[in-house]
């Protein structure tokens, strides 16, 4: 292949595959998370920015004269950077084969996504220079209207898991997209949760979406695609996962969901890193609190000591942080034991506190015992009488119905 045009451009002074098959070189060329390319892409566009770097691998020199006329001055610092990065870009630009990723999309039933598409997820352009240059989709479109991140630990407990199938269930049920990773643990167990509750779920990969990362989820995946979903990366099909792409692939979860919610971390995971990233975009960010005792709980703990994250405990206030204000609100909390008194003000509380069920007491007694005047005390016992909290007898007064 020669390095003098962009790969996928052949040389076409006519550009027919233009932005989109560019964005689709970038994709391979440079790693995810690459913000120098993400700049010169945003800056130049991407057929242009890839042409200048392809005289630059050619040539080995970089033409700044060029790049300036599009991109603007670039200080000292700036070029360092960009001759690092073509530097970086060189040896993986001679093995692009363009033609064969877009074969291996075909065979697996793949589809180029970029900007501007209709199912290009618009939270993604939150990411600035740190975007993607183009998705590579398996199934539905990734988008949605009303979408969840439910991330945790691949060494789940018991407890996140069942926690996380029931947010996930709850979630789909309400009509709520379930983003997750795809991994072992809380990412399965939030993909199996959101098909249970009859929804779509969305899978965002480390590698290529031609293969099944981990392989034990393999079905799992399918079962997605099969049911309206999609597989999402960054990385062209054949693409390998690594702990890098990992890591970047935690800051696509965050944007293209509403909000994230950790259900399991440890003190330091990936999870967390995701939850970091919706929080540097600006997205709620919550985290479900486990045993303190619980090394799986750990980070979900350190978010919401530090402020990153808020407390959830269900699907309501998972809606709710993810939701419209005012619509979304979660139902205020039932008290598990109502009591006949909660209603009462403190000055009538404390007079029906000094009361007793089998001894009757008299206005002094009562005023005394409740720290009131006898007119409080008096006044008072006429309230609870009325109330049916109280009972006058030939002795003074008592409890009624049980209450002491």
């Amino acid at each position: 292949m020669s390095a003098t045009h962009p790969p996928g451009q052949r040389g076409d002074s006519d550009g027919r595959e233009g932005d989109r098959h560019a964005r689709a070189v970038w994709s391979a060329l440079a790693e995810p998370g690459d913000a120098v390319a993400g700049a010169l892409v945003q800056a130049c566009g991407a057929s242009a920015s890839l042409a200048w770097t392809a005289d630059a691998v050619a040539t080995g020199r970089v033409d700044w004269s060029r790049l300036e006329e599009t991109a603007g001055e670039l200080d000292g610092a700036l070029r360092r950077r960009v001759e690092t990065a073509v530097r970086r870009w060189a040896p993986r630009w001679r093995s692009l084969d363009p033609e064969r990723d877009r074969a291996a999309a075909s065979r697996c039933g793949a589809r180029l996504v970029v900007p501007g598409d209709p199912a290009w997820p618009r939270g993604l352009d939150d990411l600035g220079a740190l975007a993607p240059f183009a998705l590579w989709v398996r199934g539905g479109p990734p988008t949605a209207a009303r979408s969840v991140a439910l991330v945790g630990a691949r060494a789940s407990t018991t407890y996140g898991e069942r926690v996380t199938v029931d947010l996930a269930v709850e979630l789909a049920r309400r009509g709520w997209v379930v983003v997750s990773g795809g991994a072992y643990g809380i990412d399965a167990a939030a993909h199996r949760g959101a098909l249970l509750g009859g929804g779509m779920t969305h899978v965002v990969l480390a590698g290529g979406v031609d293969r099944a990362y981990p392989v034990g989820n393999a079905s799992l995946l399918e079962e997605v695609v099969r049911t309206g979903g999609s597989l999402v990366s960054e990385v062209p099909p054949g693409s390998t996962p690594s702990r890098g792409r990992f890591l970047q692939r935690n800051r696509l979860i965050a944007a293209v969901s509403h909000a994230t919610v950790v259900v399991e971390a440890a003190w330091r995971s990936g999870a967390a890193s995701t939850a970091h990233h919706a929080a540097r975009l600006l997205r709620p960010v919550g985290a479900v609190p486990g045993p303190v005792t619980s090394a799986a709980s750990a980070g979900c703990h350190r978010l919401l000591r530090d402020g990153v994250a808020v407390c959830v405990t269900d699907a309501d206030e998972v809606a709710e942080l993810a939701g419209t204000v005012g619509a979304d609100l979660a139902p205020p909390p039932r008290p598990e034991v109502t009591r006949a008194t909660d209603g009462l003000e403190p000055p009538a509380r404390r007079v029906h506190d000094a009361l007793s069920r089998r001894t009757a007491r008299d206005v002094e007694q009562v005023a005394a015992r409740a720290g009131a005047t006898l007119a409080e005390a008096r006044a008072m016992l006429g309230l609870l009488e009325l109330e049916g909290l109280a009972r006058r007898v030939a002795a003074g007064w008592v409890v009624t119905d049980g209450h002491e």
